[in-house]
């Protein structure tokens, strides 16, 4: 059961490092949406990689003259994305295998 929740939580890890790569402008609540999980998840998520100097945040001021920010990867989150990818693809082949093998 723990493995299935740190398995969870890398998931979503991996998949905000992904979409931030392609939307730093996103906001939390708009990353919240595009993943499907709470806006507390998404926070949470984005704080602890900072904290781990995977994310730098930046200030900008949006059209509608509100302060925003941008979600930067930093070259230790590329190499954590990498990291991520790679046992993401590693898992989702094994679940594949599994799933094969029930099917014959």
């Amino acid at each position: 059961m723990a493995d299935r929740i740190s398995e969870q939580r890398e998931d979503v890890r991996f998949r905000v490092l992904r979409l931030l790569e392609d939307n730093p402008e996103f906001s939390q609540r708009d990353m919240a949406q595009h993943l499907g999980v709470s806006l507390g998840a998404v926070n949470y998520c984005l704080s602890a990689l900072v904290e781990k100097g995977h994310v730098k945040v930046n200030n900008f001021r949006a059209a509608d003259n509100k302060l925003r920010y941008a979600y930067l990867l930093t070259p230790q989150g590329f190499a954590e994305k990498a990291a991520l990818t790679s046992r993401f693809l590693r898992r989702k082949l094994r679940e594949y295998e599994a799933l094969k093998q029930e099917i014959d």
